[in-house]
């Protein structure tokens, strides 16, 4: 299960399909320095998009 204080790269670690989610969110910089030290919390906050709603996506 993916949650909210994983780092953006742990997340693709295990489910590399997460990086069409983070494309939807805008989040195009998945493979960058800061997805090794941005959590998914994070990450969502400086997007501006709802955690929850991202998290439903990446656990579908």
């Amino acid at each position: 299960m993916i949650t909210k204080d994983m780092k953006i790269v742990e997340v693709l670690q295990i489910k590399p399909e997460a990086a069409r989610v983070f494309g939807q969110y805008g989040m195009g910089c998945i493979h960058c320095l800061m997805a090794h030290t941005e959590t998914v919390e994070e990450a969502a906050a400086v997007h501006g998009v709802d955690v929850e709603d991202m998290l439903a996506q990446l656990n579908a």
